[in-house]
């Protein structure tokens, strides 16, 4: 078995990939298809079709604008590459081999992948959302058709699974798996949040997301639904700290790990921001003496720390489309289903009638809580909560659950999720 990228420079034909939604991940997901051996982009799609249409020109691609499949095939077959703004059309193309999601649509996403599946492509999935509230069921219809379903490499949950996986190798049993966050405010909004937003080339409600511990959250649920994980408190821990071997002081692992379920949970201010890091368990003496010796510092023994200082989103995103294509190998999955949700709790005193408005919104954040704390009166998982109604007053910092809320049983968004609840 040769290494990766020798196989991809191998290929007697291109991977042909297909990417659905062309924004600040999209564009950069688009691009390094293009510089990749033995991968190729060949269709696109966007609902701002200017905005896909001008990244393709900016790439030096030739393109053509589509709105049907035959269009979309004659494009292919002609060289150029499709522009579209319905998703649909690049989920169900006979020419794509793997579909890539990097939309910021909860619903639209799980749609999309549902229709790739269905028309046997490997999916990756760089929109977290859907990925968490969807991915248990949208992994079984995978099985079910025989391709992969998988995370996308680049995000720190992936990140940190391959990092686990690499410990593993070596012998050590995972305790924490542990995200370094630089900067929180529960409260953050779209319109307070415009300058740090603008910066960085992003949606300010996305990016409120960030800033607000949402999307923080929705990562760590996803690595902890992969690896079993479970938080020791709604929102983990997440203490300040000024180096990442000072972990050791915050969490005593003798009481607080099983010895069998890894936790998930967070550090804040440890440079740099955007790193990953795992606590590892090996109590061999010889490892002991090993590492005792080893000019790194990896921790007292017998736990150890190994972290990764950044994670880079799009520009790692292109091993798991490898993988999954030429291995049928995914990264990351909801292998053991909801063992943690992100659940919506109020930024602000809401009041009957009041419409949720979502992730980085201005009525709710989320918090990850393991599934089982949440039997007798569920929470209203952060994924769910747009476009839906509340039935009574929320105080601030007050925590939604699924029956202060009204909304249709028949709303595909919450039938999707019943079926992600019992796969």
């Amino acid at each position: 078995m040769t290494d990766l990228l020798s196989r991809l420079r191998r290929l007697p034909q291109k991977i042909r990939v297909g990417v659905i939604g062309v924004g600040n991940i999209g564009r950069g997901l688009v691009y390094q298809i293009s510089t990749t051996p033995g991968m190729e982009c060949v269709a696109i799609a966007d609902i701002h079709l200017e905005c896909a249409a001008a990244w393709s020109a900016r790439l030096g691609r030739e393109y053509d604008i589509v709105e049907t499949q035959v269009g979309m095939l004659a494009a292919i077959e002609g060289g150029s590459l499709p522009v579209c703004g319905d998703g649909n059309l690049v989920a169900q193309c006979e020419m794509v081999d793997v579909l890539v999601d990097s939309t910021s649509s909860i619903t639209s996403g799980s749609l999309f992948a549902l229709h790739a599946i269905a028309h046997h492509k490997h999916v990756v999935m760089m929109n977290s959302e859907a990925d968490l509230i969807f991915g248990p069921y949208l992994l079984k219809q995978a099985e079910r058709e025989g391709v992969v379903y998988t995370s996308a490499d680049g995000d720190q949950h992936t990140v940190l699974k391959r990092l686990i996986n690499e410990i593993e190798l070596w012998g050590f049993k995972p305790v924490l798996a542990g995200n370094m966050k630089g900067y929180l405010d529960r409260y953050s909004n779209p319109t307070d949040i415009v300058p740090e937003a603008e910066k960085r080339f992003m949606d300010p409600k996305m990016c409120a997301s960030y800033t607000d511990g949402t999307k923080l959250c929705i990562e760590m649920a996803l690595i902890g639904n992969s690896i079993g994980g479970r938080t020791l408190v709604p929102g983990m821990l997440g203490p300040r700290v000024k180096d990442i071997y000072d972990v050791f002081q915050y969490f005593d692992f003798h009481t607080l790990w099983d010895g069998n379920n890894p936790l998930v949970d967070y550090v804040q201010g440890a440079y740099p921001s955007g790193g990953v890091f795992v606590v590892g368990f090996n109590d061999h003496p010889h490892q002991k003496e090993t590492l005792g010796w080893y000019p790194c510092r990896l921790g007292p023994g017998p736990y150890y720390v190994f972290h990764r200082p950044y994670h880079l989103g799009h520009i790692e995103g292109m091993a798991c489309i490898a993988e999954a294509y030429l291995d049928g190998w995914p990264v990351l999955q909801p292998t053991c289903g909801f063992m943690t949700n992100v659940y919506a709790y109020a930024k602000k005193d809401l009041h009957q009638g009041d419409v949720l408005d979502g992730i980085g919104g201005y009525s709710a954040y989320g918090l990850i809580e393991n599934c089982a704390d949440n039997q007798s009166h569920p929470g209203l998982p952060i994924c769910l909560a747009e476009d839906v109604i509340l039935r009574r007053d929320i105080r601030k910092d007050e925590k939604i659950l699924l029956e202060d809320i009204a909304y249709e049983l028949s709303d595909p968004r919450f039938e999707t999720f019943w079926l992600a609840c019992q796969s």
